[in-house]
């Protein structure tokens, strides 16, 4: 998986929870868990094309860090 070059971001794991059942605050007797899944929550990164020590080098980058300038674009 990539990860970006700059900050090091990368992936994410989690669960996705399926419930059953109508919240107590519906009207219902409460939410019950039928099931856990897990998942995994990418970052938004881009393969561009940055300039490195001077050079102009393709690098993957997350968009957190090309919007707040950490990267200038070739």
């Amino acid at each position: 998986m990539k990860h970006c070059e700059i900050c090091g971001k990368g992936m994410l794991t989690g669960n996705t929870v399926a419930r059953r059942g109508l919240p107590k605050r519906k009207g219902g007797i409460g939410l019950h868990t039928t099931g856990i899944t897990k998942r995994r929550f990418y970052p938004n990164i881009q393969r561009i094309k940055i300039l490195w020590d001077g050079k102009p080098v393709r690098a993957y980058v997350c968009t957190t860090c090309i919007k707040s300038g950490k990267v200038t674009k070739v």
